[in-house]
């Protein structure tokens, strides 16, 4: 009975090396963990191992080297394509499915699905100034953790960007994140308990409900309108359900662009206020805005809305830091908390890079240039869309997004499938639906539209979809 076992168990260790390759977690010219390590871990004798390595050599997947191991060979290795990468093609598509698509993909896929502007948009010169500063600097600054608030001299420059909205601030109210997720996870974490009720807009940006599905709480979708959320159903999910936190963006709302209006932002308050339910404001894509809109923080003061942010669209995703601006109790227990999870807050060094960028006039000046080839891109895209029949579900007054509906009875999920096997990433719209009634939306980052082969592929994926 023992030799039919060890057959078994050589398969098994040959398996999960094919396994391991086919994921490229072993790339051509890995070296493979050693025999003993690998029958260790594996829990099985030396000889099952060299046994099953010599296997695999002698099919030619990998190849020995004399006094060093076992090595992936090269040749015979089929290329990876987009579509058959393990992580994202055994899931369905969903907020994750998108993320993986567009960050672990590399420069050669095209990816108007993304949510980011290329990188030949965005102030490398000045980034590369900033740095260098920061090089000849403060050697604390290179090598230290960050205070736990964050750097002084950024929240100096965030007090004074809200002083212009109208909010009335102090320190205590400001603390710099690691990033803008971050933010709100940490007031998740504060705030919320596993089967707490939360209600995001629908659609929303789709890393809410990634987040909101790792805090273990009970999502509730309310109805986005070209004004904001449909208000009476607002107003009946808070009366049946009375969840404890409203998450949304006020300008520019992603994915579809739209701005709350100041009637809408009043019914919102008001109800919330009754029904003692937290907003949070994520403002990150304020700055794109022509003139600012209405915004919930400003007209609450900080009360029962919580203002996050970052600079990662409009700076930097590398060189990355958020914000929370809120009553200084809850800033008190969130610095507690960031205490606890990061140790501090957010890189001294990204932190000093962004106070540095904001200071000047070279930011303003930026952000005008952005907005300028914005304009020539939203029109350009929508013109090219309408000659496949893509028509946007409204023209935002700023921002890098389309949300944009497809021909009748077709399913974007489909639509972005046949796009991914040829090396283009989408965002179908129902990774931004909670209801999941969003089958035929389709969200497209202007900027990533520039290419002709989108239209290309995109037209051929339409019809192959429609067929």
């Amino acid at each position: 009975m023992a030799e039919p076992l060890s057959r078994n168990r050589i398969s098994d260790v040959m398996a999960a090396v094919r396994k391991r390759i086919a994921s490229r977690a072993l790339a051509p010219g890995d070296r493979l963990p050693s025999i003993r390590r690998f029958a260790t871990t594996a829990g099985v004798s030396p000889s099952t191992v060299v046994e099953a390595y010599d296997r695999l050599a002698a099919e030619g997947l990998i190849r020995a080297q004399r006094g060093s191991g076992f090595y992936v060979a090269g040749a015979g290795l089929p290329p990876l394509k987009l579509a058959e990468a393990e992580t994202p093609k055994a899931r369905a598509v969903d907020p994750f499915w998108v993320s993986r698509q567009s960050l672990d993909t590399d420069a050669a896929v095209l990816k108007p699905g993304c949510g980011w502007l290329p990188a030949d948009w965005m102030p490398d010169a000045a980034l590369r100034r900033a740095i260098r500063g920061l090089a000849r600097g403060d050697s604390d600054l290179l090598s230290y953790y960050g205070s736990t608030q964050g750097s002084l001299a950024l929240r100096r420059l965030l007090l004074g960007r809200l002083a212009e909205e109208g909010i009335e601030a102090g320190r205590d109210h400001l603390m710099l994140t690691s990033t803008g997720t971050q933010a709100l996870d940490l007031i998740c974490r504060f705030l919320l308990r596993p089967g707490d009720k939360v209600l995001i807009d629908d659609p929303c940006y789709f890393n809410f409900q990634a987040l909101l599905k790792a805090h273990q709480v009970e999502v509730f979708g309310v109805p986005y309108t070209p004004f904001g959320p449909d208000v009476a159903s607002f107003e009946a999910v808070l009366a049946t359900e009375r969840p404890r936190l409203y998450i949304t963006n006020s300008a520019i709302h992603n994915p579809t662009g739209a701005t709350l209006s100041p009637q809408t932002a009043y019914r919102v308050l008001n109800a919330a206020a009754n029904s003692e339910m937290t907003i949070v404001e994520d403002d990150i894509f304020a700055d794109f805005e022509p003139e600012p809109s209405t915004r919930l923080a400003a007209l609450d003061g900080l009360d029962r809305v919580i203002r996050i942010g970052s600079f990662s669209k409009t700076l930097s995703a590398s060189a990355r830091c958020g914000y929370i601006a809120a009553r200084p109790d809850w800033i008190e227990g969130l610095v507690d908390l960031q205490i606890a999870t990061n140790f501090g807050g957010p890189s001294p060094m990204s932190s000093e890079i962004i106070a540095q960028m904001l200071a000047g006039g070279g930011y303003r000046k930026h952000m005008e240039e952005l907005r300028r080839k914005l304009v020539r891109a939203r029109r350009e895209t929508a013109d090219r869309l309408a000659r496949l029949g893509v028509e946007p579900w409204l023209t935002p007054r700023g921002g890098f997004y389309l949300w944009c509906r497809l021909p009748e009875g077709l399913d974007s999920g489909d639509v972005a499938q046949a796009a991914v096997a040829e090396g283009i990433v989408l965002a179908p719209g129902n990774v931004f639906s909670v209801s999941q009634t969003a089958a035929r939306f389709m969200r497209f980052n202007v900027a990533h539209m520039l290419e002709p082969r989108v239209y290309q592929v995109l037209g051929e994926a339409l019809k192959r979809a429609a067929a």
